[in-house]
């Protein structure tokens, strides 16, 4: 064991007992109100505005042309796709690369013609429940008004012209724990994650024993891994424990690859983990690290990852920074792995995103650690 090695397990042992003898009540900043206000005023909305759907069309006749243009006229959907088949579009929610499907089967047109009831499916991602639910009430709304058009032309005594029938995918009974609990277990990793590392070097220098390890030939690196490692070994607790009680207590399956989303997990720790250590480098005041840490964690992963309201209505600076969150893209993972049972080769752009962020962060509060007292 090099000398390395050795000095970061010490580090990491010392850590521990800091963990072990100081537990911290948390409490809420001061500016909470102002950022909730800011935040629920430009980011919450539950309007679809031109949401990307699939559409097969079997009947390919000016009826079938005529209901698939009333959905693009209402301005909730644009039809970006286009399959063959309906396997298709279950592939493509595995990807999340779309949430609707509308399937119009061959003899709309007959059936209309015949006065009777012309049947229309809508494939739905019930794994993102909020986006699906009002996707679900506008095509409803838009097969209602192509019903009353058909009836006015033809008369009050035919039959119901349009009848959808939906088909609710990886979520059939539309329970909201299912794709609740993924977004709250991200939720509570990010939270807990970044305010037991903001409390670490900010901790030392309000103590004054942060001269101690300036008078050891520890290097900033290996401070960094020290008190970094332990609050990892305790996140990995924390993610087998709300799994398993998302299991348990809410049903919540478990479609795909544990070792996958352990691994991702530990992705998603390491960059929350070090965001910590960076407020925690930056402020060297645990009063000051706790509400930036509550701030910069609990407000963006419960407004701005998709977990609560779909990324796509949000205004396009506040998609971007989406974009940048690591629980944006933890939040799919969970999703997919809980609900889809999707793999590596489906989620590589998310963990790269996790990966990279991680990266970042460490780096960044390892060259803001300074061997210095001022």
């Amino acid at each position: 064991m090099n000398a390395f090695v050795r000095r970061v397990i010490a580090l990491s042992r010392k850590e521990i007992l800091h963990i072990i003898r100081d537990p911290r009540v948390i409490y809420m900043a001061l500016g909470m109100p102002v950022i909730l206000l800011l935040l629920f005023g430009y980011a919450v909305s539950f309007d679809l505005d031109r949401l990307p759907i699939a559409l097969i069309d079997r009947d390919r006749t000016p009826a079938s042309r005529e209901y698939a243009a009333s959905l693009a006229a209402s301005g909730a959907f644009a039809v970006v796709g286009r399959p063959m088949d309906a396997d298709e579009i279950e592939a493509a929610f595995r990807r999340d690369a779309w949430k609707v499907g509308v399937l119009i089967p061959r003899g709309f047109a007959r059936s209309l013609a015949r006065g009777e009831t012309a049947e229309v499916q809508i494939l739905l991602d019930g794994a993102d429940g909020t986006t699906t639910s009002v996707a679900l009430g506008h095509i409803v709304g838009v097969t209602q008004a192509e019903t009353t058009r058909l009836l006015g032309e033809g008369g009050a005594t035919m039959a119901l012209p349009v009848d959808a029938r939906v088909v609710m995918m990886f979520n059939p009974a539309m329970k909201s724990v299912l794709f609740v609990v993924p977004g709250l277990i991200a939720l509570i990793l990010a939270i807990m994650a970044v305010l037991l590392t903001a409390l670490t070097v900010a901790r030392e220098w309000e103590r004054g024993s942060m001269e101690q390890l300036f008078s050891t030939p520890v290097r900033r690196v290996e401070v960094i891994l020290g008190k970094l490692l332990p609050y990892l070994g305790v996140g990995m607790i924390q993610v087998l424990i709300v799994t398993t009680l998302g299991a348990e207590l809410f049903d919540v399956p478990v479609r795909g690859s544990l070792a996958l989303l352990f691994g991702c997990a530990a992705l998603f720790l390491a960059g929350m983990l070090g965001q910590g250590l960076l407020i925690s480098v930056v402020t060297r005041n645990q009063q000051v690290a706790t509400q930036v840490g509550l701030l910069s964690s609990m407000l963006p992963t419960l407004l701005l990852s998709g977990f609560l309201f779909p990324v796509e209505n949000m205004a396009c600076p506040l998609q971007i920074i989406a974009t940048v969150l690591p629980a944006t893209h933890f939040i799919v993972i969970l999703r997919g792995v809980l609900l889809k049972g999707v793999g590596f080769d489906v989620l590589w752009p998310h963990m790269a995103a996790l990966m990279a962020f991680a990266a970042v962060v460490i780096a960044l509060s390892t060259l803001r650690f300074r061997r210095r007292l001022a």
